[in-house]
């Protein structure tokens, strides 16, 4: 598993500012969006991080400004994290000592499917797979820190 970078302290890896690249298809009609912004991972108040992301989301070739915020707070190691929704609400675990990580997030009838990847100090990607009766979709997002810009290649990944 050497293509992978261990993170022994999650919350002190993520702080900062990211530069973020997602892509999004429709695996049941083919429609494809692509979201492009930054995320800033900042101190939370009693600790972890507060995830601000913002940006543009262009859908079917229609942009509109898109942002989400989560929280990132310590888990029971330094290597991972519990990530909530902004209103507290369980989203997933993270831990990523391996580099790597895998989670679930069942959302009504849908099951969310997690892959997390760190390739370098300032590179990592989230795959999400969505599947159930309203959504079937892959959301690929790659991370650059800022001032970092560009995504190394992997193989078996995109660019």
């Amino acid at each position: 598993m050497g293509e992978f970078r261990s993170v022994l302290d999650v919350l002190g890896y993520l702080s900062g500012r990211w530069q973020v690249i997602r892509s999004v298809r429709d695996l049941a009609s083919g429609a494809t969006g692509e979201f492009s912004g930054t995320t800033v991972f900042g101190p939370l108040d009693g600790g972890g991080l507060l995830h601000r992301e913002a940006g543009i989301f262009v859908w079917q070739g229609v942009p509109r400004p898109a942002e989400r915020t989560l929280r990132f707070l310590p888990g029971p190691t330094p290597g991972s994290a519990d990530v909530r929704f902004a209103d507290g609400r369980p989203f997933h675990d993270l831990d990523l000592t391996s580099g790597r990580w895998r989670t679930d997030h069942p959302c009504a009838a849908d099951l969310y499917r997690g892959e997390f990847e760190v390739y370098d100090e300032d590179h990592w990607r989230t795959t999400w797979r969505v599947g159930g009766p309203t959504k079937e979709q892959l959301l690929v997002t790659d991370y650059a820190r800022a001032g970092h810009p560009g995504h190394p290649g992997h193989p078996g990944q995109p660019a």
